[in-house]
Order: C-alpha cells, then structure tokens, then sequence
C-alpha cells in the first residue's frame, strides 16, 4: 500500500508533466508517407523507407491488384531486395499468397527511416529499417510449434540455402534493350539474407502450377523456415542488396548492419534524414501546412538512386562493372517529369551531387551512344517524349556548376538532338517525320482521316504538337550550351529550331495546333477535347488549353503570338475556369493523367506546372500569388488523398516545397526563378556550398497572400524574380505581405522575367 505522501508526489510529478511544454518536433517528425496513398485517378505513391537516394528502397507489398495502397487489405510481405520476404505462423503452404496478413493502418508507424506494423492474422509484428545498400527486419512472434519466415521469387529467379542461417539469390532486371537503350545482355539485383536464428528446419519449393493472386504476384520460388517460438519471440533478418554479385550484397550487408544492432540502425536512419530534411527550415504555418511540407521534401530527395557499391557500380549500358573514380553512380530518374522542378531544387541543395548525377549520364552515353532520359538500372525506358538531359545539363551549367566534361556533355546533347528519333516511347535514330521537324519546323500529325502508315509510331500515337513544343525548348537548351563554348553556327542552328513553337501556334484560334506534313492545319481540331485517349494524337496526356502555354524559353515570344499582354492574360484567366466541353466524368475518362482541375488547368500532372507562374512574365504577379495558394490549399493535403496526381519519383511534390518557400523555375537553363507567395513566415534553404538563402514573409497568413513590396539582399526589388546569382552564395529576400493585390509591384514590362524574344509589352 502507497503512502499519502508518495501518492501526493506522484500527483505532483504528474501535473508538472502535463504543464512540461512539448518536444519541439524534428523535420524528419512530420513526414507522414501515407499521404498520397490513394490515387486520384492513377498512381498512388508508396511509403518508402530508404536513405535519401538510397538504393535499398523498401515499403510494404501489399495485395496485388489493389492500386490504391492504402485500401489494400494484406500485406503480402517485405523487399528482399528481388525477394519478398513474410512472417506467419501454422501451415507451410509453397504459395506466398497463403502467408499474407491482415493488416490495419491505425496498428501502424511509417517513417521515411521506420517502419511497424501488426501482422493481424498471425498476431506477429513486423518492423524494418534501413541503410543505404541493406536492410534490417525484425518479426515479433507468439507462443508457436510452427513459426515461419517465407522468401519468395518470380520464376527466373536463383535462390541457394548457405549454411543454417542465410540464404542468397538474384532475378533477372528486365529492361530495354535497343539502339539507345543499351547493348543488351542481363543485369540482375542480388540479395543475401541473414537470420539471428538457425533454421531449424526449412522447405524450398518451385511451383509452375500457380493460383490466381500467385501468378499477379509472380511469385513461383519460395523458402519457408519452420521453427517453434515462445510469446515475444524476436527473429531480425539482415539483407544487403546488390546490382554487381551476391558476394558483393553481402559485403554491404557486413559493412553496413551488424547483427544485434537494430535500433542504432534505426537511430542512424533517423538521424540521415533529419540531416537532408533540415536543409530547408521553416518557421510559421500550421501543423498541417509543416507535416505537407516536410513530406513533399522527403518525396522529392528519393530519387535519383545512387548504385555505388565499395567504389564500383555495375552499369545496364554496357552490363559491366566499373570503377566509380570517386564520383557516384545514379540511375533512376524521368527527366520528363523531373527536370522542371525536382532537379532544380535538389540543385540548390547539393550542387555537388548534382553534378555527379550529371555525370552519370555521361557515362551511360559512354557507354551505350546515346544519352537517355529515363535511365534504369538496365538501361534507358523508351518512355514519352523530349530529349530533356538538355534541361538538366543546360541549368546546371547556366547556374555556374560546372564540375563535368562540358565539352562531352555538348557533343551527347547535340547528339540526341540531331540523331535520335523524337517519337513518343521511342528509342532509336531518325524516321521520316523527324526529317519534317528539321525541314518545315514541325513534327507532322496524321491528316484529318489519314490513317497511319509510319511502322516506327507505336500505340503511344504521335503526340505531334506536344513533341514539337518539347523539343523546341529542348533546341534552346542546347542552344544555350553552344553559345557558351563558342560554337556560333551551332547556336544560331538551335536558336531557330527553338522558335519552332511558333509553327504550331493557329492564329485564327488562337491555340496550339496539329499540321499535318503537307503543312495544313488538320481539320476539326477541338483544342479541348480533340486527340483521342489523352489527347495522344497531337498533345501528351492534357489538351492544347494546357500546351498552348508550353514555351518555357520564350514567354514573351507566346505572348505577342497571343495579341500581347492582355489578351495573354484573358487567356490565362479562362484556362483556371473554363469547363469541360462534356461532363466531367467523361472528360477525366478521355485525359486521365489531368487531375487536381481548375477549370482545366491540371495540378496532377507537369505540363502545368510553371503556368500559375506566367502572370509574372505578363505584368499582373498577383494572380501568380492568388493561383498558387489556392493550388497549394486546394490540392496539397496531409491524408491519403493529399498528392493531386501521380507523384513520379517527386516532381510533383517538388512544385509544392518550392512553390510554398515562394519561388519557382518556369525554364530551367535560364538561372531564373519566378516570385509566388509563400506559406511561411520564414524558409532557410541551407545551400550546399553552407550559405544560406533565406525567404521572409512579414505578416504572411492564409489571407496575407499578396506581395506589397520586396528586398533582395537589402535592397528594393520591384520585379517578380530574381536570378540564381542573387542567392548563390547566401542572401534574403524580403516580402512584405497584405490581404491586397499590390497591382503595381512587378507589373511594368520591364520587370518581367527575361525570355528568349526579349520583353513582352
């Protein structure tokens, strides 16, 4: 029995606990990597845990089928690197189906360095952690004679038993293989498990005869464990990963995990993340406004992948293994999407890997010929459209980073700019409607009626307007590069094809539109609803409303093709309310990539993304600053459905933390970027080189979204933007926010961001 005294302490101690004040939350605290897991219409993004641009990536396999993550049932398993690896109890079965568990989001913790959850059917709980090249599991069983630990693989995979506590294995990578690609060959991804019991006994199996879910899975080669446990029993699986060998994944699994050590893992992980995350603070917003912002910063550090393993990587351009010479091996990107604002942001972060993922594609040029655009681990993914390694290097370099053969760099962007085919998921030389682009300043469309006879064209159609407007910007990029190494002829030559925009521009409507080779407008073109399945007869995944304002390089030259200013602006404003031409059902049937809708503006997906930014170039920023916190507001959110579209690899979380720290890069390879309205009070970005450029909203709030006045560096700043040389070696720049439109500020068109054509009045 307690005294009278000690119960008045306790009481005492109590009450002081509840007055103490509240840990101060770490960056790393408010990433919730459920957001995003149910897909507005498509892809939804998955809770990784990982190091940033880690190469052991690891999440949950849950029920196959279910594309919306998070209303998946089951959780299948675990990555093994190409295995899958699952706890259970009771029957061994030799299908991986049988040993899936129920599973309940709220008996779960997901972390980017963390993850937990209760294994429902087999009243077991499953934790991992991570480092770069391993990972580290940890099964909590109950009382049992027959506990299981399940390894399974597709078909074409090796899995070997080592000894009585490892087991080890490969699957074949499949990827292209082609002219561009790669030169062909196998590339594989290596795994060697380790266990902190013995296996008592173990069943292998091979099964051709699969069920139903067995074969979505694909899994036909498994390795069960059979052991008996007592209550709270723990059993940690150690597995390093590998692209070189199965001796190489175990080498890192020895030199990054060792065994008994879990929760230093987790600690370092942890700490890794609150490092990369704590490159930008924020002060000021809500706690909903931090936990969006810190989890789009965490989506956008995932990616590229670095596959250096102990100075070595193995390369999928060539499939062989190559000294690294002290600069990392990245693959895993898709400059379609990234190159707008991933790139750029992780630029400002850390120059030096930036250039490093330069240099790798370098070296897959080297390697195959050409320069690729999504590069995988097995070589480059014929996927949509530009050659946009011209983006990526051409602002790197405008920017003043410059660590890189820029002379190679030149000769594979050229390259692929007079040599490779700009057909939509294509890799490969020129065909004849290439030939139309550099003779006539168009990639041509099908005729109205005309049906297609070009063998090289596949179901992805020709995208003719969109590959027009793509690859211009793609010619000003390396346009800009040969003006910079004195390669005059080369400048001028790419200087015109980037205003080959202009041959797709209609006057008599007023949008971009599809010619067909003869030259001729092609007939009953429907600038909203015209194009088939994603508009992929003449435009990328959206309508012309969205691509008539992809010019990235030349805003002003868009705007006098416009009427000038004005009518610019009458345009601007209809695309944020204009409706769908049908209902809205069946218009996201017909372009489904178009989600997070504003009239039919469409958050979801990139070809939007520096639109809300125009206004800058057009003499009326306060609209920028009206549109961007209403798509910050609107499509941003801090739950499943919180991501407006498909992530892809963190682009479009991307958008968000540049654009909630108040700026944004309409054209990457000009070292711009554009003025909008932050969310914060104040955002310190901690540059790599240890300066720091700091962004002070004074009397921001959800109404105070308008920008009065500014200051940049101490001094006034009446234009909404400012150069990258501004804040290069650290700086501030100040807004002064209101509930009112300043209409004055940046609206005169010398204020207006600089464009290919000079200024727009």
């Amino acid at each position: 029995m307690k005294s009278a005294a000690f119960l008045v302490l306790a009481a005492f101690l109590n009450d002081c606990a509840l007055a103490a004040p509240a840990q101060q939350k770490q960056p790393v605290d408010y990433v919730s990597p459920n957001i995003g897991g149910i897909g507005q219409l498509l892809t939804a993004t998955v809770p990784y845990v990982q190091y940033p641009h880690g190469m052991a990536r690891l999440a949950p396999v849950t029920t196959p089928g279910i594309t919306d993550r998070y209303l998946a049932d089951k959780i299948y398993g675990f990555p093994a690197g190409p295995a899958m690896l699952m706890a259970s109890v009771g029957k061994v079965s030799s299908h991986a189906e049988d040993y899936a568990s129920d599973f309940d989001h709220d008996f779960e913790t997901a972390t980017p360095y963390y993850y937990e959850a209760d294994l429902q059917s087999w009243a077991a709980k499953a934790e991992f952690t991570v480092s770069q090249r391993a990972a580290y599991y940890r099964f909590t069983f109950p009382a049992s004679e027959h506990a299981h630990l399940v390894l399974s693989m597709k078909a074409d995979s090796e899995l070997t038993v080592i000894g009585s506590n490892a087991v080890e294995g490969s699957e074949k990578v499949v990827g292209p293989v082609g002219e561009i690609s790669g030169k062909g060959g196998d590339s594989r991804e290596y795994f060697y498990a380790e266990f902190s019991k013995s296996f008592a006994a173990y069943t292998t199996w091979q099964d051709e005869e699969l069920t139903h879910a067995a074969k979505q899975s694909g899994d036909s080669i498994g390795f069960v464990t059979d052991t008996a446990t007592h209550a709270g029993e723990v059993i940690e699986v150690r597995v390093g990963i590998s692209y070189i060998s199965a001796e190489q994944a175990k080498r890192n699994l020895e030199q990054e995990i060792q065994p008994g050590t879990f929760d230093q893992v987790k600690v370092k992980a942890r700490a890794v993340w609150n490092e990369a995350l704590g490159k930008i603070a924020v002060t000021g917003g809500d706690e909903r406004q931090r936990t969006i912002f810190y989890t789009a910063l965490y989506r956008s550090l995932g990616r590229m992948t670095d596959i250096t393993e102990a100075g070595r990587y193995y390369s999928g351009y060539d499939h062989s293994v190559h000294d690294a010479q002290g600069h990392d091996f990245y693959i895993d990107d898709g400059l379609w999407d990234t190159y707008r604002s991933l790139h750029p942001l992780q630029l400002l972060l850390d120059a030096s890997r930036q250039q490093d993922m330069i240099r790798s594609y370098l070296r897959m040029y080297e390697q195959s010929g050409w320069l690729p655009s999504f590069p995988s681990v097995a070589g480059d993914q014929a996927v949509m459209i530009g050659h946009h390694a011209a983006a990526l290097i051409a602002d790197a370099y405008a920017k003043g980073y410059r660590d890189f053969d820029v002379n190679e760099a030149y000769e594979a962007l050229r390259k692929n700019a007079t040599q490779a085919t700009m057909l939509p998921w294509r890799r490969g030389s020129l065909t004849s409607l290439d030939q139309v682009y550099f003779d006539k300043g168009f990639f041509p469309a099908l005729a109205y009626g005309e049906k297609e006879t070009v063998p090289e064209v596949t179901g992805e159609r020709r995208q003719a307007v969109s590959v027009t407007l793509e690859n211009s910007y793609d010619d000003w990029c390396v346009a800009q590069l040969a003006m910079a190494l004195g390669k005059q002829s080369d400048a001028a030559y790419f200087t015109k094809l980037a205003h080959n925009y202009e041959n797709v521009f209609n006057p008599e409507i007023h949008f971009m539109a599809p010619k067909s080779a003869d030259g001729e407008w092609v007939a009953h073109f429907d600038p909203k609803l015209g194009g088939g399945q994603g508009g992929r007869d003449y435009f990328t995944e959206v309508n012309s409303w969205i691509y008539t304002f992809n010019v990235q390089q030349d805003i002003a030259g868009l705007i006098r093709l416009m009427g000038g200013r004005e009518a610019f602006n009458t345009r601007l404003d209809r695309l944020f309310v204009e409706q769908y031409g049908t209902s809205k059902f069946h218009f996201l049937d017909q372009f489904p990539d178009a989600t997070g809708l504003v009239g039919l503006y469409a958050q979801g997906n990139e070809p939007s993304f520096h639109i809300p930014y125009l206004y800058d170039f057009s003499g009326e920023p306060w609209k920028t600053q009206q549109r961007v916190r209403q798509l910050m507001d609107v499509w941003y959110g801090d739950g499943p459905l919180g991501i407006p579209g498909d992530d892809d690899g963190g682009e479009t979380s991307s958008w968000y933390v540049l654009s909630a720290i108040g700026f944004y890069p309409v054209c990457p390879g000009s070292p711009v970027y554009e003025i909008g309205s932050p969310i914060f009070a104040k955002s310190v970005v901690r540059l790599g080189n240890g300066k720091e450029f700091t962004v002070i909203a004074n009397h921001v709030s959800a109404r105070n979204k308008y920008i009065q006045s500014a200051q940049l560096n101490g001094k006034p700043l009446n234009r909404a933007w400012f150069q990258h040389s501004d804040v290069a070696n650290g700086g501030t720049l100040t807004l002064e926010m209101a509930d009112k439109p300043n209409t004055k500020w940046g609206s005169a068109p010398e204020d207006a961001p600089p464009s290919m054509s000079g200024k727009a009045e």
